[in-house]
């Protein structure tokens, strides 16, 4: 019996040190090489804080590029998709009520041609990204609004394009808003 204590006693002790101290130390000091310390790429909008560009936010207006939907209201505290397959008659119901809203604020569009990512919640449900298909199908909408043409704003979207190295490129939505604001 006190051959198997004491062993258990310094593995114990040995994995309380390592995970609570050497780990966390560790990846902090890693963080510490990355932009901003690790704290996130922080977006400003003439010397404001707008946002963070890794946290998905809720853009629901006519006049900006409306950002993917959120199972959890875009709060980062309870990170998570609603788990609804696709046969599920709530998700349907919500994904046929995003349908009919995007066609009632872009009336110009097909039904076909509403990119998925528009009408489905994230898995995190903190996705700030889309597709620059989710951002194409909506200049028209954003044009007529804003009085601005719309191969100016699909000039803006192609500046805005986010190359990854794996998968395909993307576009950060509080971004893409930002500079559309900024436009002259």
């Amino acid at each position: 019996m006190n051959s198997q204590i004491f062993p258990a006693i310094k593995l114990s002790l040995l994995c309380l040190v390592l995970f609570s101290i050497i780990y966390p130390l560790s990846v902090w000091a890693i963080a510490q090489i990355a932009p901003n310390s690790g704290r996130g790429e922080i977006v400003n909008n003439k010397e404001r804080t707008v946002g963070f560009a890794i946290i998905g936010q809720s853009f629901t207006a006519d006049q900006y590029f409306n950002s993917r939907p959120s199972a959890v209201s875009y709060n980062a505290s309870s990170s998570g998709g609603s788990n609804k397959g696709n046969s599920n008659p709530d998700y349907l119901k919500d994904v046929q009520a995003r349908i009919d809203t995007f066609m009632v604020h872009n009336p110009s569009i097909a039904k076909s041609q509403i990119p998925s990512e528009l009408v489905t919640a994230s898995a995190s449900g903190l996705d700030p990204d889309l597709s620059l298909q989710g951002a194409m199908v909506q200049i028209p909408r954003i044009a007529r609004i804003r009085n601005i043409s719309p191969q100016k704003l699909i000039d803006l979207v192609n500046k805005n394009i986010q190359k990854r190295w794996a998968g395909p490129s993307t576009i950060n939505i509080l971004e893409l808003n930002v500079a559309l604001d900024n436009l002259k």
